[in-house]
């Protein structure tokens, strides 16, 4: 305890980090997060060795990988350099270069992600699993997905979406279709997004969320009629509310036999006929099967200026900054129509500008992003679980002891990406609990593999002992993917009491006792904490 409570005091002074809003928030903004990889220059500065040449990587490439992946590991750095550059490797990434193998063995660790929504509502009745449990296990999956999955790029986009197009996963009735609507979002992430809208709207799981499931002619339920404008496609202000009554006529017909039967099923008698007019779509909409109008409705929807504007927004939020220019709003706005709503031209014409690339270090982590960077940066690798204890299971308490839980945000409008949200004084204490506790291998422990302490200490039987700042330098370098700042390095002298010049070996106290400590001097700096 008395060294975890050195290494704060050592990076506070430092200044790499501190706890309590403001300072979270100017994380990003300091010197050395901005500049990246420190130069050559100056007498501390350690020596390069062997295993730097191996993994460091470029500071733009460091910054692309911190956007579209979920945290830099030496292994991506690896992969990067063989495809020869950062852009060949998102080439590789969005047209399926690399295998999903992952994603298929993994769905196969809780019966409920491939169960029907007949036997996840059995299971429930029977008391074998309940609805919650199924969300549980779907959040589960999520996260061991964000960990190990070589389709990085895929899960971000997809975490984006599910965001964007929310489905709560807290154990409600949508709880039968989460895992599938999840699943139907992640076939459609790359893709247009026409279709992805499509397939979200017309998806069980939303009309059970947003009552869509028990609309009728009669009674039609404006929920998803409202969001779909206001979230999914329009914005706020650019709707009225005839607009949303007649969007919730064109919606009627989606049936869910909701508490019943759970049967899916369109219902001509349910819906809505007559002349339906929304944000300029106008149909006479004279069939009881309103199908084909609702799919004319979603196109046009898609395809709005406006609509192309709340998807830019969206998209240069997570991979820019919070507050996007306008200027590079409307540029990738005007990508997304020309490309008829295609995702890749749009992250591509992203990553091309200068905004992109100089946005290094301008996004805080979220929670959820911090726990599945912590594992990848400690390579701790997920097995089948066995038992409520094992870690793929237990992942999911350490989400919630950081705040949230993937997917459980209970507003319609997904979860927050901005500083302000992730800020608070709680969250960054509970992010160095986390870290301090897989840092150590303390928890959890069951169906798991920890990296030994010792394997982070670069010896061999030519180099017995090494020199600690050189050490420091080498863990910045496996952790983090850049050498250690100046800062990391005096931390790290202070948060162990040891000198920079001081020798290290197999026997030394630092690998037997405090390599947790000095592993989480890595993971609390902003360095780790802002990507």
């Amino acid at each position: 305890m008395a060294a975890s409570v050195s290494s704060r005091r050592a990076l506070l002074r430092a200044g790499s980090v501190g706890t309590g809003t403001a300072l979270l928030t100017a994380l990003p903004a300091t010197a050395e997060a901005a500049r990246g990889p420190r130069k050559k220059s100056g007498k501390s500065r350690p020596k390069r060795g062997k295993a730097r040449k191996r993994t460091a990587s470029s500071a733009a490439t460091l910054h692309a990988l911190s956007r579209f992946s979920y945290g830099w590991t030496p292994d991506l750095a690896r992969e990067v350099t063989k495809a020869r550059s950062f852009e060949r490797w998102f080439d590789r990434q969005v047209t399926g270069g690399y295998p999903d193998t992952f994603y298929e063995t993994s769905a196969t660790w809780w019966p409920s992600v491939n169960a029907a929504p007949e036997e996840i509502w059995a299971r429930d009745k029977a008391g074998v699993e309940t609805m919650w449990d199924a969300d549980a296990n779907y959040q589960r999956w999520v996260l061991a997905r964000r960990i190990h999955s070589r389709r990085q790029v895929l899960e971000v986009m997809t975490e984006l979406w599910e965001n964007h197009l929310h489905v709560p996963a807290r154990g409600e009735g949508a709880a039968l279709f989460r895992a599938a609507y999840g699943k139907a979002v992640r076939s459609h992430a790359l893709g247009k997004y026409a279709e992805l809208l499509r397939v979200a709207v017309t998806h069980p799981a939303m009309g059970v969320h947003l009552d869509n499931a028990v609309s009728t002619k009669r009674a039609p339920n404006e929920n998803l009629g409202r969001e779909l404008l206001e979230l999914f496609t329009l914005g706020a202000g650019h709707y009225s509310e005839a607009d949303v009554r007649d969007s919730a006529r064109i919606l009627t017909g989606l049936r869910v036999d909701t508490w019943k039967t759970w049967r899916v099923w369109y219902d001509p008698e349910s819906h809505a006929t007559g002349p339906v007019s929304v944000a300029g779509f106008t149909h006479a909409n004279g069939s009881a099967d309103g199908q084909p109008v609702l799919r004319a409705y979603l196109d046009h929807l898609a395809r709005h200026p406006q609509t192309a504007r709340t998807v830019a927004r969206r998209i240069a939020v997570r991979f820019v900054s919070d507050e996007p220019s306008e200027r590079l709003v409307a540029k990738l706005a005007r990508v997304y129509l020309d490309s008829d709503t295609a995702v890749v031209p749009v992250l591509r014409a992203l990553i091309a500008d200068q905004e992109f690339a100089a946005s290094r270090g301008a996004k805080v982590r979220t929670a959820p992003d911090d726990l599945v960077a912590t594992y990848r940066a400690l390579r701790v690798q997920l097995r089948r679980p066995t038992g409520p204890e094992a870690a793929a299971n237990a992942i999911l308490w350490q989400a919630g002891d950081l705040g949230t839980y993937p997917f459980a945000w209970p507003r319609p409008d997904g979860l927050p990406d901005h500083a302000a949200a992730w800020s608070s004084t709680s969250r960054f204490l509970a992010s160095l609990r986390v870290h301090l506790n897989l840092a150590g291998g303390w928890w959890p422990k069951q169906d798991v593999k920890h990296r030994p302490h010792r394997a982070w200490v670069p010896l061999s039987r030519k180099r017995r002992s090494i020199r600690f700042d050189e050490l420091v330098d080498h863990l910045s370098e496996e952790l983090l993917g850049r050498s250690a700042p100046r800062s990391l390095v005096r931390a790290a002298c202070q948060a162990t009491g040891l000198k920079q010049r001081s020798r290290i070996d197999k026997d030394h106290a630092l690998v037997k006792w405090q390599m947790p400590h000095l592993l989480t001097v890595f993971l609390d700096s902003p360095f780790h904490l802002t990507r």
